[in-house]
């Protein structure tokens, strides 16, 4: 992990290629990933090691049985949950940003943390009326892209 690149949090993912992408994500930009449980579908899932390739061995990984223990990690204006229940866009996310929250493919996050941190929810935008998201890998990637840009990524290898 690079120290000053955000972390990435997946609330209880669903769908074990949208995982397998993001932690080849994680993997490639150096991020560390965390995953809250419980998650529709095994570690052992042939799709989820599919899309995550032969990275898997690079890949700084934490999961975790509450949301809750791994907010008592950081600092709350350095948390940002990604929602198409947030008011802000993602481009006007802080760039101080140290974890980026990310919910379930079919329900979001719990209402809960909407009401307890409401303020530093962001959506990206959508342009068509009837699409109501983003694939969650996707979303993921256009986030944490964002914010490596904004803290100037090092130079690639």
């Amino acid at each position: 992990m690079i120290k000053n690149h955000p972390q990435i949090c997946l609330f209880r993912p669903e769908i074990p290629q949208n995982t397998g992408n993001i932690a080849r994500l994680a993997a490639a930009t150096q991020c560390r990933l965390h995953i809250i449980t419980p998650t529709g579908f095994s570690t052992n899932d042939k799709n989820l090691r599919r899309a995550g390739l032969d990275y898997w061995p690079y890949l700084d990984l934490e999961v975790h049985e509450s949301l809750d223990a791994l907010l008592s990690q950081f600092e709350p204006e350095k948390v940002a949950f990604l929602s198409t229940k947030g008011e802000k866009y993602h481009s006007e996310l802080p760039d101080n940003i140290q974890l980026l929250i990310f919910g379930q493919e079919t329900k979001g996050l719990p209402k809960i943390y909407h009401e307890k941190f409401g303020q530093n929810f962001f959506k990206i935008p959508i342009f068509h009326q009837k699409v109501r998201s983003l694939n969650l890998a996707n979303a993921v990637s256009i986030v944490l892209y964002q914010q490596l840009c904004r803290k100037q990524m090092p130079a690639p290898l």
